[in-house]
Parts: structure tokens; C-alpha cells; sequence
């Protein structure tokens, strides 16, 4: 179905007119499927290699959460984009980082976002945190078919909570499973080592800054064993993306903020590579 004006009179279709839903999702999945990432055919046998994205980190401190990722995405054994965002906006008060295929991930990331905005505009008000998280949850469900085939797209989701005044973390399964974490969490390919590093040196109390040391440290050693995340890369410049979403919304830290923290982090780990203790 087409769903541009159409006739010489400019009006809208009949189907915007329509009441529904307030998902924009479902919206497009009853008069325009096939424009659905999940809805596209693949070709059947053979194999495909596409670009994969490694590594997210997320951490909750006194008034908000952090969310950071490398820059590298790899396709098998090379490294098919060394400056690659994985972090976005989910809306004014949540994040969302991918892992996996990161065509189709960013793909389902700017249909999120549309469906926030959209869910905004119907109903006039903010959809809440966790109805955030399960309806992220929904279109991580409907990509199944192609999880199967190989194009897994496994993103974290965190914000802040205005009811509660708290950051929170929610993960997923490629098959829609939603779970809140609690304090710190990682996904990707270099999550376990990231995640270690995470439970050695967070702690309850910290503020902003300290939770942004923290992240980059857990993305610092993430890079340090898998080959797959990408670390901090002072001669090109190249810092992580990171997000803090706290009371006043989110904000992205700026390439000199993030090049100060990677510059202190390197040279505390100057004949001492294990990094903090």
C-alpha cells in the first residue's frame, strides 16, 4: 500500500484518517508491512556476512544512568568501520546501544524512535520507562526470523525513571526477552570482560563523573581482550560514544570532555596495564 498523498487533490489517504493504535509500529504493520524491518524477504541458502557491532556498557549512579559503546564494527575478521556510533537517543530521557548486525539494528533504532515520538504526539504525554523497554522488547520479537538467519539484533535500553527519580537497565534475548539489571550490565562481544571490569570498580554513591570513568575503563578493558571492540584510539582521535541521561534529559559528551578521560585513564595505566584497582 502506498501511503504518500496521492490524487490531485493532496489529501491524506483514508488510512491516516483511521483511528487506531498509538504504536506507530502496528500502524505501518497493518497498512505498509512490507516497510517493516523484520517484514523483508531474505534469500534462502548461501551465507552473508554484515557488519557487526561490539561493545555496549551502561552503569547507574546517584541521580542517573551512563551509557557508553565503542566505535569499531567488524565483519568477520576485519574491521569494517573503525568510527561507527552505537549509542543513540531513544527519546529526551532514555538511551539505546546496539550489539549485533548494525545495519538492521540501527534500522529498528530509528523505528524506535519514531514510535516514542509518535506514542508522544497521540497521547500527549510520555509513554512510561518500562513501556519504553516492552515495546523495544516487541520489535526485537518480530526480527526472530532473521535472528535465526543470522542477523541477530541484541540492543540494551536504559533511562531515566521520573516517577522514581532513578536510572534503570533493561536487556534482552533475540527472542524478545526483557530483564531490568540492576547497577551495571554490558552486551556485545566483549561484555564478560567489560562486565568484570564493572563489578570491580563500581560502587554505590558515585556522581556523574566517577560512573563516566568507570564506563570507559570497562570499554578500555573489554578492548584489551577482544578483538572485536575498539579501543579508545588517541592518533585518529577516535573516542567512545557516551550518554548521560539524568533529571534535566540526556546529553552526549563532546569529543574534548571524553579525550581528557581517555588521556588520564592511559596514563594511569602506564606500567600497570591491569588498570584500577
Amino acid at each position: 500500500m502506498n501511503l504518500r498523498p496521492g490524487g490531485g487533490d493532496g489529501r491524506l489517504p483514508a488510512a491516516f484518517m483511521t483511528t487506531g493504535s498509538s504504536s506507530f509500529t502496528e500502524f505501518i504493520g497493518a497498512h505498509a508491512p512490507e516497510l517493516l524491518p523484520s517484514r523483508r524477504l531474505l534469500p534462502v541458502g548461501g551465507t552473508f556476512e554484515a557488519p557487526h557491532g561490539t561493545t555496549i556498557v551502561t552503569l547507574t549512579y546517584d541521580g542517573g544512568i551512563v551509557m557508553a559503546g565503542d566505535r569499531r564494527a567488524t565483519m568477520g575478521n576485519l574491521i569494517a568501520n573503525r568510527d561507527m556510533n552505537k549509542v543513540f537517543a531513544a527519546d529526551q530521557y532514555s538511551a539505546v546501544g546496539i550489539a549485533g548486525t548494525a545495519g538492521l539494528a540501527i534500522e529498528i533504532v530509528k523505528l524506535f524512535q519514531v514510535e516514542l515520538e509518535h506514542y508522544e504526539k497521540i497521547e500527549g504525554t510520555l509513554l512510561s520507562l518500562e513501556g519504553k523497554a516492552n515495546r523495544l522488547a516487541t520489535m526485537i520479537r518480530s526480527n526472530l526470523a532473521m535472528a535465526m538467519q543470522g542477523l541477530a539484533v541484541v540492543p540494551m535500553f536504559a533511562g531515566f525513571d521520573l516517577p522514581t527519580m532513578a536510572g534503570r537497565i533493561f536487556s534482552y534475548d533475540v527472542s524478545g526477552g526483557c530483564y531490568e539489571e540492576h547497577d551495571h550490565h554490558s552486551v556485545g562481544s566483549g561484555s564478560l570482560f567489560a562486565r568484570g571490569a564493572m563489578k570491580k570498580l563500581w560502587h554505590t554513591g558515585m556522581d556523574s563523573p566517577a560512573a563516566v570513568r568507570v564506563a570507559v575503563e570497562a570499554l578500555y578493558d573489554a578492548a584489551d581482550d577482544d578483538s572485536a571492540t575498539g579501543g579508545p584510539d588517541l592518533s585518529r582521535r577516535i573516542w567512545p560514544t557516551l550518554a548521560v541521561v539524568d533529571a534535566d534529559g540526556l546529553r552526549f559528551l563532546d569529543d574534548d570532555t571524553l579525550a581528557s578521560v581517555v588521556e588520564q585513564i592511559v596514563a594511569d595505566r602506564r606500567g600497570n596495564p591491569g588498570g584500577a584497582r
